[in-house]
């Protein structure tokens, strides 16, 4: 909860923490914060805020937050994808609507989780859930428990909705910033992939983008190296929603990387989109929705699902 720097360490002040989870330094914000180092900065606020009788749980993955382990007084639970945290998580795996398996280990204690939600970024996520549990006193079987029965609950995130007639359709749209953008498109390339044994090509994927918000100066660089991750996935098409220099730049960035040209499009708004993917999807295709909520792509994926 911050939009600038001192606005976590006022709230800590307000309600002085026991437990602190930090889960990543991104870029969401950016044009606010002005830098990476900035929001890393205004992050270890919360950390900063734990006295010494608190935890602070830290994704060790990511070194920017790993780095806050020294600027707390309280005991500090490491979280990672890899052996040696506190808390780890053996080999990952997806099912076939990007649901994260893998092994969770706790010491000497170990257990099988299967996740409810989707995409790989998940991982990390709940771990750190993990983490709180077992602080506050939950049984590993508990954790296990809760972990699987714990769904998308928020509108327009990461909502996976499957048609009748075979289209899946992934709702994100609630927010996007350039850490979301390449987590929604790993797992739509992923959910599109070919499936061993099922005797069946690829599915088609489709990549319906808005614009993120608050990138400041880094919008058009971002905006660009999103259009040209997609293509380095090989989405089968991207759709640019709206106008203005960063969706420009997301266009031109697909096209420039290689081997695409007609398969990123521009339309102008949200009901351009919707006519065209009514008109082109059939059967078996999928489509991630995803851009900032001020751009109001939410409505578009409830009507492909027939929710609006």
């Amino acid at each position: 909860s911050a939009r600038h720097p001192g606005n976590i360490a006022a709230l800590a002040a307000i309600a002085p923490p026991s437990i602190a989870v930090v889960l990543n330094v991104g870029t969401a914000h950016l044009g606010e914060f002005g830098s990476r180092e900035a929001i890393a900065r205004t992050k270890a606020e919360l950390p900063q805020a734990v006295g010494a009788s608190g935890v602070v749980i830290l994704n060790a993955d990511d070194t920017a937050v790993a780095a806050m382990a020294t600027a707390t007084a309280a005991r500090v639970v490491r979280v990672s994808r890899s052996p040696g945290a506190d808390l780890w998580a053996g080999p990952v795996t997806l099912d076939g609507l990007a649901r994260p398996r893998f092994t969770l280990h706790t010491g000497t204690d170990q257990a099988e989780v299967a996740l409810a939600v989707h995409g790989e970024h998940q991982v990390s996520n709940a771990m750190c859930a993990a983490a709180v549990a077992l602080e506050c006193g939950a049984t590993l079987p508990q954790v296990v428990d809760a972990l699987a029965a714990a769904g998308p609950v928020s509108r327009h995130r990461m909502q996976v909705a499957t048609r009748a007639d075979g289209v899946t359709v992934i709702n994100d749209a609630y927010n996007a910033n350039p850490d979301s953008m390449r987590a929604g498109l790993k797992a739509l390339a992923w959910m599109a992939r070919p499936r061993p044994g099922a005797g069946a090509d690829k599915r088609r994927s489709w990549a319906v983008r808005g614009q993120m918000a608050e990138l400041g100066d880094d919008a058009i660089t971002e905006h660009d190296a999103i259009g040209r991750f997609a293509v380095r996935l090989d989405v089968s098409r991207l759709l640019v929603v709206g106008s203005g220099r960063a969706m420009n730049a997301m266009h031109h960035g697909a096209v420039m990387e290689g081997s695409w040209g007609s398969e990123s499009t521009m339309v102008a708004d949200a009901d351009a989109a919707l006519a065209l993917l009514q008109d082109e999807l059939r059967p078996g295709d999928v489509v991630l929705v995803k851009a900032s909520n001020s751009v109001g792509l939410g409505a578009l994926a409830e009507a492909l699902t027939g929710e609006a």
